[in-house]
């Protein structure tokens, strides 16, 4: 009876045989816990390391938008020398 609990390897298998007759319902949850747990460290890492340096692709990259003219500003006058506003050309 002594020698069963010698070394290690018997104890770990026990205990794993015993997690699965008694846990194995339990497992899949157990799993998909540990998977969210991993992905929130792993991001909060992340946000660590990029906590002190300023997002430089912000700053130089292209701006979208469009162009609005002041209520009091005087119109552009066209491009191609018409006197025809650009809105009502055909």
């Amino acid at each position: 009876m002594g020698k069963l609990f010698d070394g290690p390897w018997p104890i770990v298998i026990i205990i794993i045989v015993a997690l699965l007759l008694f846990a194995a319902p339990k497992l899949p949850a157990m799993a998909r816990s540990l998977g969210q747990s991993m992905r929130i460290i792993k991001s909060e890492v992340k946000e660590m390391k990029n906590d002190g340096k300023t997002e430089s692709t912000d700053a130089t990259g292209p701006v979208e938008g469009r162009v609005v003219n002041h209520p009091q500003a005087k119109p552009a006058e066209p491009a191609d020398g018409t006197d025809v506003p650009p809105s009502n050309r055909a």
